[in-house]
């Protein structure tokens, strides 16, 4: 879609959001990894005001995930009440510009710029891992204390894995998947015999962000989180679906440029002690530690084989699923037990 003039499509957008105060300077900040846009606005009376575009995915979804975390933004208790953006209003409603003209669809929300502090360090020492995982306990405590008070989201895991299976029946996706599509269906499959039989269903479900790469949020010199932002992998499940990343950012290896989405970093024992952390603040259970593997089975599935071609650019998602269809996924039921960790439960 790169014919599309983004730039204008924004310019509208805030035309329509608020034509008295004039747009001077549009700036493109995205992450040059991802085919997500996002721009820096800067106002005839200075003031700066940030875009996000995308037009992947469903535009109700879109709006539906925006609304929550907003809500959620504004619900948070101390000391996280202004860890995350929030949106701008019209009236009383979350404003979203919404360009539809045939092809195309493409949507866009303003935030207000959210301040950062100091990022993690590629490679945590112990005492970082015990901190982080300290903060993630508390940050997930605050989520699900204000949960109730969030509009209702209407994504389940389920969905997401029945809509994989059915765009792998259709044209597009049978062309994009034709060598793995038997991989795919198979692993979707599992997937939801497990969800069935760990009762996953009855998991508390809780704002999660998924993505906690260290680009995306920032820590007080004490390591309190600060702020975070990038809610293109936003979504109310399991908690256990933040688990994944946390095993990223406190891998041995740490934070890299160039990276694979491996399994075996949630059995090292640098997660372990994040995980006894975490566990010692806001307890985790068995059925969320034996659902961890399957959560990381949605994470292949849906981010890197359903959306890979959204939110990596070509290069970074051929190589992204090329592995996980030849290594991740064929590996994952023998390499990676999650029984292992269940010793943190006593710990």
């Amino acid at each position: 879609m790169a014919f599309i003039d983004f730039n204008t499509i924004v310019s509208n957008a805030w035309e329509s959001y608020d034509s008295s105060r004039e747009l001077v300077h549009i700036e493109d900040i995205s992450a040059k990894v991802s085919t997500n846009h996002v721009y820096r606005m800067i106002l005839s009376d200075k003031s700066i005001i940030v875009a996000k575009l995308s037009y992947f995915g469903s535009y109700d979804h879109f709006v539906e995930d925006h609304t929550i975390i907003n809500s959620l933004s504004n619900n948070l208790p101390d000391p996280f009440e202004h860890v995350l953006s929030r949106s701008l209003m019209k009236g009383n409603e979350l404003f979203v510009y919404r360009h539809k003209v045939d092809p195309l669809d493409v949507w866009v929300v303003f935030y207000r710029p959210i301040k950062i502090r100091h990022r993690l360090h590629r490679r945590l020492d112990d005492s970082e891992i015990i901190k982080f995982g300290n903060q993630m306990a508390h940050f997930h405590k605050a989520c699900d204390k204000v949960r109730h008070t969030l509009p209702p989201s209407s994504k389940t895991l389920m969905v997401d894995i029945d809509d994989l299976l059915n765009y792998l029946k259709t044209e597009e996706g049978t062309f994009e998947h034709h060598m793995y599509r038997n991989l795919i269906e198979d692993q979707a499959e599992l997937f939801k015999e497990n969800f069935i039989r760990l009762e996953a269903d009855k998991l508390e479900r809780i704002p999660v962000f998924v993505d906690w790469n260290i680009g995306n949020f920032s820590v007080t010199k004490s390591f309190r989180l600060f702020s975070r932002w990038d809610y293109d992998w936003f979504r109310v499940s399991s908690r256990m679906l933040d688990f994944y990343f946390f095993s990223r950012v406190v891998s041995d290896i740490g934070d890299r440029t160039l990276f694979t989405y491996n399994a075996d970093i949630m059995m090292h024992e640098r997660f372990k002690l994040f995980l006894s952390s975490y566990h010692r603040i806001n307890p985790l259970t068995e059925q969320e530690i034996l659902f961890l593997k399957e959560s990381y089975r949605f994470f292949l599935l849906t981010y890197v084989v359903k959306y890979g071609r959204f939110f990596f650019h070509e290069l970074f998602a051929n190589k992204l699923q090329k592995e996980t269809f030849e290594t991740h996924l064929p590996k994952l039921d023998k390499g990676f037990d999650p029984t292992q960790l269940l010793t943190i439960l006593h710990s």
